[in-house]
């Protein structure tokens, strides 16, 4: 018999509409059994936590991606190394950007528009798996019920974290991959739509919306991939004065050291002058001195 984690990972890989009744069929199925109860309880995933689950089996290589990237940017920031650091926070954010749009493109080969309210949700669980590694597992998992959400400076409640997913256990089980659903055969008795214009519009609607997202998305991390450059720029600019104005006060200070060279030797000069005046002198007050002395002695 499957056990718990089995069972969830099968009903969390179902689209989102389809859970509920797969949930108590199952449970039906399971009647007399321990499971019974537990898999009767299992929860609904939000939107959010259903679009993050799903890229985790359809993108499994994506997720990880995102993890990788986030053990590297807690390493920067336990090694204080402040240049990696920034490279891995707009790294980070780059990621995450373009990981979101890829789930709400998944979500919508489902049929499940993604309002912004829910890629917010998704992006926001994303940062948290990358900042804390709890966050990280229990996203790996592909059984959240609830988007997770991180301050950044501390790690998620370990109660707030375990409510997020559908079994305590799920913490360190990773999601089965699982391939989109594959086109069935055509219909040869194909009956005429009459709102088939309305849906094509509909359905073109909708992936015009996806691709806007997705060129704003891009647009955002391109803007603000300029500003950086604007402000180093700026930075270079301010450096290249400094150094300029270090450059003429050496100079000056070059031309003064020259100058109090000439004067030192100038006075070595002067102080050579004196000193052969001063040994005259004293010559000539010894011999006065002795003279002096020859008359007391009479």
């Amino acid at each position: 018999m499957a056990d718990l984690l089995e069972i969830a990972d099968d009903l969390y890989a179902l689209p989102l509409g389809d859970f509920t009744p797969a949930r108590d069929a199952r449970a039906k199925e399971l009647k007399g059994t321990p499971l019974a109860a537990q898999v009767k309880a299992l929860r609904k995933p939000s939107t959010a936590a259903w679009v993050v689950d799903l890229l985790v089996r359809r993108e499994a290589a994506q997720v990880d991606q995102v993890l990788n990237v986030g053990a590297a940017l807690r390493e920067a920031q336990e090694a204080m190394s402040a240049g990696e650091l920034r490279t891995l926070t707009k790294q980070r954010r780059q990621v995450t950007a373009a990981v979101t749009t890829q789930a709400r493109r998944l979500a919508l080969d489902e049929g499940l528009r993604v309002t912004e309210a829910v890629a917010e949700q998704v992006e926001a669980t994303l940062t948290a798996a990358m900042i804390d590694a709890e966050c990280g597992r229990a996203v790996r998992s592909g059984l959240l019920v609830s988007a997770l959400r991180t301050t950044g400076i501390e790690p998620m409640d370990p109660a707030d974290l375990v409510s997020a997913i559908a079994v305590p256990e799920a913490l360190g089980f990773a999601a089965t991959p699982r391939e989109a659903p594959r086109p069935g055969p055509p219909d040869l008795h194909v009956v005429p739509d009459p709102d088939k214009a309305a849906k094509a519009r509909a359905t073109a609607d909708e992936r015009l919306a996806a691709a806007t997202d997705e060129y704003d998305a891009a647009l955002a991390a391109h803007e603000d991939a300029g500003a950086e450059v604007d402000r180093l720029a700026a930075r270079a600019l301010q450096l290249q004065a400094e150094i300029d104005e270090l450059r003429r006060r050496l100079s000056d200070l070059e031309e003064q050291s020259d100058e109090l060279d000439e004067e030192v030797a100038e006075a070595e000069e002067v102080r050579d002058g004196t000193g052969a005046e001063l040994r005259t002198a004293t010559a000539e007050r010894d011999a006065a001195q002795a003279a002096r002395d020859r008359l007391s002695a009479r």
